[in-house]
């Protein structure tokens, strides 16, 4: 096992996000985020209008660390069986032996994921906290490194389920791709002339050096003051007067793990404030239900993350 220092970690994560811009133009934030889930070892949501390259990135992603990759097209008939597997019956020998879903595999896209009911997203929940399945009594681990990458359409098209509370808080962070800007969109044109950047992408990392990038990120040092300041942005959600929901300990842990992943992904062993501050509004605004009136002031969640951050005092 390599045992990545704070330059080792920081180059092979610049290596993966270039290897990444080669089939994503004009969205660097959005990979850099990227990279950080995965070093931190969480699941990602991609929040988005179709075509905006989602799937893509998705797929670049699993290329680029030369992962064992497997796609789920959600639809309103799937079944939990058709993400975990299920028992099939052997007429030759009368046994019952069971055959893997696609949950098991390295890099896990779940398109367009609430298109499904809650039952069958909820077939989700035990991977993405566990990394485990459980068919029928039995439990089975899940291969290292797991990384979900889910798709949504936004809930207002027809067709779709709103995420539940329980699922919406096992994701890492929130990336919201976007229209690109017309320049951007001619030089896409202009690279997938005669054949896509994908087909060509070549590995960055191999999967044992994805695991020890993720413990490497459990060494980043971070201050009894900084986990302090953690703790204190998240108490202020759960008693904003904007917030009907607050943030659950849960993403107080992920936003701790996240601002390690951030601070190795820029060549640090420690973390800053600053760490904490570009994360938080990734990590915390998909797990926040706002009141009806703040919803209707046209008042956003990143927003309202915005205004709590500045009056919680940094810690120096």
């Amino acid at each position: 096992m390599t045992q990545f220092g704070a330059d080792g970690a920081q180059a092979k994560l610049a290596a993966l996000r270039k290897n990444l811009q080669k089939v994503i133009l004009g969205k660097d934030e959005s990979i850099e985020i990227l990279a950080v889930a995965l070093a931190a070892g969480g699941s990602v949501l991609m929040e988005d209008v179709p075509g905006v390259g989602k799937t893509t990135l998705a797929k670049a992603l699993a290329k680029s660390i030369d992962a064992r990759f497997s796609r789920i097209q959600f639809t309103p008939d799937l079944l939990p069986a058709d993400i975990v597997g299920s028992s099939v019956y052997n007429p030759v020998d009368g046994t019952f032996k069971f055959r893997h879903g696609p949950v098991f595999c390295n890099v896990l896209l779940a398109d367009e994921i609430n298109r499904a009911s809650p039952r069958t997203q909820s077939a989700l929940l035990e991977a993405m906290n566990e990394l485990q399945a459980t068919v029928e009594g039995t439990c089975y681990t899940l291969p290292s490194p797991f990384l979900v990458l889910a798709t949504q359409n936004p809930v207002e098209f027809h067709g779709t389920y709103p995420l539940p509370e329980a699922q919406l808080d096992r994701f890492l962070v929130q990336v919201d791709l976007g229209y690109p800007s017309p320049e951007v969109e001619e030089g896409i044109l202009h690279s997938q002339a005669r054949s896509h950047p994908l087909e060509t992408l070549t590995p960055v990392l191999d999967r044992e050096e994805v695991s020890d990038l993720q413990e490497a990120v459990r060494r980043v040092r971070l201050d009894a003051s900084i986990s302090g300041y953690i703790v204190e942005i998240i108490t202020r959600t759960r008693n904003d007067e904007r917030i009907k929901l607050g943030a659950s300990p849960r993403a107080s842990l992920m936003l701790y793990r996240a601002a390690q992943a951030g601070a190795l992904c820029r060549g640090r062993d420690y973390v800053l404030p600053d760490d904490v501050q570009w994360l938080a509004p990734y990590v915390l605004a998909h797990r926040l239900m706002l009141t009806s009136q703040a919803r209707y002031g046209g008042q956003g969640k990143r927003q309202i993350i915005q205004d709590i951050l500045a009056r919680v005092r940094v810690p120096t």
